[in-house]
This record gives structure tokens, C-alpha cells and sequence, in this order.
């Protein structure tokens, strides 16, 4: 769990009549979440996110009143004012009321305002890949060779809307959605972008032609949940070095813009067209399902087709992006970034 360092601009106390109650639970939820630590290995620190400290937060909720909302962070308890337009998505728009104890949030701070909640987002999680086996019960669907393969579960009520941009809910087609993280699967409730028209079946890659590496590149910049602490400081790219197979097992490819080859460790500089935010990132891995999703990001007018990076969530956030819209139009500068 990555949590941005930064003493908090103002704090609410917040008392009640079952103020011993909540201390009760915050000392259960502490011992289950945030076990004693182990002694560090070396010298050197987890890594942070390459973007403006303080500006993300991420924990997991101790208590909540209208006014504030307490949690549990790498950094310890903290505590955020809630403005009357705060807003909150945990599956769905709404506000403060929507959050209960043991949540998992992501908190963006107001520019400015480092101690008061612009958005929070809840339990929120994403399965991007190949679903390979269905039934009553959910999907099951192949992210790569990498991770592991995530169990989907679509509730009645977003039936309807999935299936207008993922109508073929079956083997062999390809499915990107956002949602609730439960423990052992994530609830479906809004499509990330539409389902391609062919199925993912096999075929061969293109071959790449040997090109100059261009200047930078543009495409839609998506999220994914990262897997660990490396993860989570660096940033995948769709193309890596052919030797290392992209550290997955290839997906069959759309007829997508190709992109130049990298490394592990090469320095992206990613730019959100929409909000004119921009961040140098280490390539970290594979982004290896990007290249079969040729869409578009339509946040701020229309993107040219193809993935060109996937950002742990909370870097995603950081740059001004909305993890229920999936991507921001996106400007990639390859090569050593100034």
C-alpha cells in the first residue's frame, strides 16, 4: 500500500457518544490491516510515487463522520476534512454516507488544500484481459501470465450497462471493467472502454519494422492495481524488449499503432492532456493486454487509438485522472526525459 507523506494542512476531532466503540474497532481494524512490521533488509526505503507529494492518500477507513473521515495509512492514523462538494465513488456517485470501516479509499487532496478531500474512491478495482471461462456464478478472465486470474462478477443491476459496450460475455472475447474489490473477485459496475468486434482468438504478431524511436507518442494512459511496492513506483509499458516476451504470453494483437521496444528502467515522461499534468516514470513492466484493446480515451476530446502506459492507480489519480473513467488522453515522451 503507497501512501504520500505529508502532515495534514487541518485536523477535525470528532467525538460522540460511541466514541469508545470506534476506538474498540480502530485498534481491531489496525491489528488486522497493518500487522508489526518487519525489520527492513537493507538500508533503503519502499519506493514512492514519482509525483507531487501530498497531493494522494490511500488507507483504509477507521471512521467517518460528515465532516471528516479517519483512516489507517502507511504513515499512521490520519484524518481529512470532507467540503460539501466532496464527492465519493464506491461503485457508484455519491457522498460521505457511502463510506463504512475497513474501506479501502484513494483520497485526492484540493490543490492548495492539503488537509481537505476533493474525491474519494472506494474499494475500487479493476480486470483487464481474456475471459476464458463463464458460468452463472461470474467470469473468469486471464489478466497474463503474471498475475493471476481474477474472478468477475456482474450484480443485476449493472447487467444493462455492461453489456451495451461488452455484449459477448463469454470465452475467447475481451473484457475491461471497473468496479468493487471483494475479497477473491471484483463486482462489476461500469465498462472501461467497449468490447473490440473480433474475438481474441489466435494469430500471429506483426512484425515490427526497424524505425527511429520517436520523440513521444500519444494514446490513452489507463490504471491497473498494482501488485507490489515496485509496481506501484513505476509504470507499465505495452512494448518491452522482444527477449523478455513482455513478461507475459502474448495476446493475439489488433491491427494498433505499433510501438517502439523499451526496457525495464527506461524513463517515461507521461503528460495528461486534459489536465496538463506531467510526471517522469521508470517502465516497472509489461502492460501486456494494452495492445489488444485498440480504443480510444475520450476524457478530453478523442485520443488516437492504442494504450501507451498503465499507471498504478493511486499515480493514476495523482495526474488528475478519475479511476471510474478508466484513461486520460495521454502524451508520452520517450527516450531520457528532461
Amino acid at each position: 500500500m503507497v501512501v504520500q507523506r505529508g502532515d495534514l494542512a487541518c485536523c477535525v476531532r470528532c467525538a460522540g457518544p460511541t466514541a469508545g466503540d470506534r476506538l474498540a474497532r480502530r485498534a481491531v481494524l489496525k491489528a488486522a490491516v497493518h500487522p508489526p512490521p518487519a525489520a527492513p533488509a537493507g538500508p533503503s526505503a519502499a519506493p514512492r510515487l514519482p509525483v507531487l507529494t501530498g497531493t494522494v492518500l490511500t488507507g483504509t477507513v477507521l471512521d467517518t463522520s460528515p465532516q471528516v473521515v479517519t483512516f489507517l495509512g502507511r504513515d499512521g492514523e490520519q484524518r481529512v476534512a470532507l467540503a460539501p462538494d466532496t464527492t465519493v465513488w464506491r461503485g457508484r456517485p455519491g457522498d460521505a454516507t457511502a463510506l463504512a470501516a475497513g474501506d479501502s479509499v484513494l483520497i485526492r487532496l484540493r490543490p492548495g488544500l492539503r488537509g481537505v478531500a476533493g474525491r474519494i474512491w472506494a474499494n475500487a478495482g479493476r480486470v483487464t484481459g481474456l475471459i476464458v471461462a463463464s458460468g452463472r456464478d461470474g467470469l473468469l478472465v486471464d489478466a497474463g501470465r503474471t498475475s493471476r486470474r481474477q474472478v468477475v462478477v456482474i450484480p443485476p443491476q449493472a447487467t444493462g450497462r455492461l453489456q451495451v459496450r461488452f455484449p459477448r460475455l463469454e470465452p475467447g472475447y475481451l473484457l475491461d471493467v471497473i468496479g468493487l474489490r471483494h475479497p477473491g473477485y471484483l463486482e462489476a459496475r461500469v465498462p472501461a472502454t467497449a468490447q473490440p468486434a473480433y474475438r481474441a482468438g489466435p494469430g500471429a504478431s506483426p512484425v515490427r519494422a526497424r524505425t527511429p524511436v520517436p520523440d513521444s507518442i500519444t494514446g490513452a494512459a489507463i490504471w491497473h492495481e498494482p501488485a507490489c511496492d515496485a509496481d506501484a513506483a513505476g509504470v507499465r509499458y505495452p512494448a518491452l524488449d522482444p527477449e523478455t516476451a513482455c513478461q507475459e504470453h502474448p495476446l493475439p494483437r489488433s491491427p494498433c499503432p505499433q510501438l517502439p521496444f523499451l526496457s525495464v528502467g527506461s524513463l517515461l515522461r507521461i503528460r495528461n492532456d486534459c489536465t496538463t499534468a506531467s510526471c517522469v516514470w521508470p517502465v516497472s513492466g509489461c502492460a501486456a493486454t494494452a495492445p489488444v484493446f485498440c480504443d480510444r480515451c475520450v476524457t478530453c476530446g478523442t485520443s488516437p487509438r492504442g494504450r501507451v502506459a498503465s499507471l498504478p492507480m493511486a499515480g493514476f489519480v495523482a495526474m488528475g485522472g478519475d479511476l471510474e473513467r478508466g484513461c486520460f488522453n495521454a502524451t508520452v515522451s520517450l527516450g531520457q526525459p528532461s
